[in-house]
């Protein structure tokens, strides 16, 4: 009996109503993407288990039509992801970057401007893939498994042989971001980050009354961030902030409980969003709310003004500290 490359410990569900058209076990050429929901966790602890559960299948659903309709296949649903598979790799990297606007209509639809919002991370290589029994097997789905769960949320991974399929014009808005171990692989293999938020096809799908609300929120919103007597001002129409120990991120924090990439801030679908990557977690004090708001390995939209601690509670006096104030006019 054939087994799936796909570790154990991604306690993969398999959806037995999942679309087998077009399965094979005679190997073939594919884009495989697996997609996973990131807040999730933060859904079920404020909504219940019942209407968690029923927003995550919405989502998981309506992102499965939107990969139909944009030329991929759904091979199986994953509990709060799913496998979809491509025949062309540029379609694939162009469906998941059109995941941004799609996410932000659900959001704005299911959870309104609730702090808590749910994101994607995105895993994809190409190479060939077996159809059999509702599910697919092969090196590329094991390299696009390992990659989506090394993403991060509101991140798009690329393999090389994916990243090699594309034209000059897609490669130009991917950064090489490590090389990494794969089980049964003797050698390193490249990733790639693709930047959806400088692709010109993550609006095609929009509705123009929601690009004309996004360019008026362009204009008027933006964050102001102070560290040490340093401010910084990320506008709407920036791309991300880094923050880090790292000296390539755009704002350096020199602590050892600080990681080298620890978190990022960015504008997506209008609203300021924190994204933690670090070891010892990310804590966000809103006003005067008494208790902050821990990430670890999640995200969060930030409002109103408050302070960020970074490796530690923000009380901690030997922790570093920034303020925030998210602005909605004043240009």
């Amino acid at each position: 009996m054939p087994t799936s490359p796909i570790d154990d410990s991604m306690d993969v569900i398999s959806n037995s109503g999942a679309n087998r058209a077009g399965e094979s076990a005679v190997p073939t050429e594919k884009a495989v993407l697996f997609a996973d929901l990131t807040g999730s966790t933060k859904l079920f602890e404020s909504r219940g288990n019942t209407v968690a559960a029923q927003v995550i299948t919405r989502c998981t659903q309506m992102l499965g039509k939107h990969f139909a309709r944009v030329g991929g296949r759904v091979v199986k649903y994953l509990g709060d992801g799913l496998l979809v598979l491509f025949e062309v790799g540029e379609a694939a990297v162009d469906a998941a970057a059109r995941t941004r606007d799609v996410l932000y209509d659900f959001n704005l639809e299911q959870l309104g401007r609730e702090r808590m919002q749910l994101g994607l991370k995105v895993g994809m290589e190409y190479g060939s893939v077996i159809e059999q029994h509702g599910d697919c097997y092969g090196d590329a789905v094991n390299v696009a498994a390992r990659l989506g769960e090394r993403a991060e949320s509101n991140e798009i991974l690329l393999g090389e042989a994916l990243y090699a399929r594309l034209p000059e014009m897609k490669r130009a808005l991917c950064t090489s971001i490590d090389r990494i171990a794969i089980k049964g692989k003797t050698s390193l293999l490249k990733v790639w980050r693709y930047d959806w938020r400088q692709s010109a096809e993550t609006t095609i799908t929009s509705p123009l009354s929601l690009l004309n609300e996004r360019v008026s929120m362009s204009v008027l919103q933006r964050a102001d961030l102070e560290v040490n007597g340093r401010r910084v001002q990320l506008l709407s129409t920036d791309g991300a902030l880094l923050i880090g120990r790292a000296e390539n991120c755009g704002l350096v924090i020199d602590d050892r409980r600080v990681s080298r990439r620890h978190a990022r801030i960015e504008w997506i679908g209008g609203q300021c969003t924190l994204t933690d990557f670090s070891s010892n977690g990310t804590w966000v004090k809103f006003g005067r709310e008494a208790e902050p708001v821990i990430l670890k390995r999640d995200n969060c939209v930030l409002h109103g003004q408050g302070v960020i601690g970074l490796g530690a509670a923000p009380e901690d006096m030997t922790t570093s500290v920034f303020s925030f104030q998210i602005l909605s006019d004043g240009f």
